[in-house]
């Protein structure tokens, strides 16, 4: 009955986070939020009514998770501009800055996924949630990697390994699959938020 309690809480998660994120400037705002609710779960401290602590923690969170997403969202036109001037370079420059904008995509990646776990469960400037996300991708690597790598690998399970299942696949997504990806991922966040400074802890 408590999984069964815990999954009904994902469920409705991901439907609120969908719902929430349709605006899309309000995407790192419900991003928090899911992420609020999945570390929640995941250390078993949810409130009993998910609804509202959902949109307790989007309110909350709404300003500094806004400009956090904001700054994603011009980091990957950055990103995607850089990989048109790849692509056009001959072909004996190209293939050493692919590697480059490779390079640059994960680390860009390797920090961001922090940026709105690190909003949700700490009160932290902008700034300070940019530093610390980026410090912790580097001291937490192993944690990092295997972050990154989980809904990639969702992903391909999901879309690519069985292509004639694309809409079931795409149907569970978006009932279910993305707040069980987040609240994977947050037992890994909560491991390598264990390396933060006893001050940020505490906030």
């Amino acid at each position: 009955m408590v999984a069964l309690g815990k999954l009904a809480d994902l469920v409705l998660c991901n439907i609120l986070f969908i719902l929430c994120g349709l605006p899309v400037i309000t995407l790192g705002a419900s991003l928090t939020a899911l992420y609020r609710c999945t570390l929640s779960i995941a250390a078993d401290t949810e409130e009993s009514v998910i609804f509202r602590q959902f949109f307790e923690a989007f309110r909350r969170s709404f300003k500094h998770a806004t400009l956090l997403w904001l700054i994603c969202l011009g980091a990957g036109l950055l990103l995607f501009l850089y990989s048109l001037a790849v692509s056009a370079m001959p072909e004996a420059f190209h293939r050493t800055y692919r590697v480059t904008l490779f390079l640059l995509l994960f680390l860009f990646l390797a920090g961001a996924q922090y940026f709105f776990p690190l909003q949700a469960l700490y009160d932290l400037d902008v700034k300070a949630t940019l530093k610390t996300a980026w410090l912790l991708s580097a001291a937490a690597f192993p944690v990092t990697l295997a972050a990154l790598l989980l809904p990639v690998a969702a992903f391909y399970l999901s879309f690519l390994m069985n292509p004639n299942a694309f809409h079931i696949m795409l149907y569970l997504w978006a009932f279910a699959v993305i707040a069980v990806i987040a609240y994977l991922k947050s037992f890994l966040f909560r491991r390598a938020f264990r390396k933060l400074p006893e001050e940020i802890r505490k906030l």
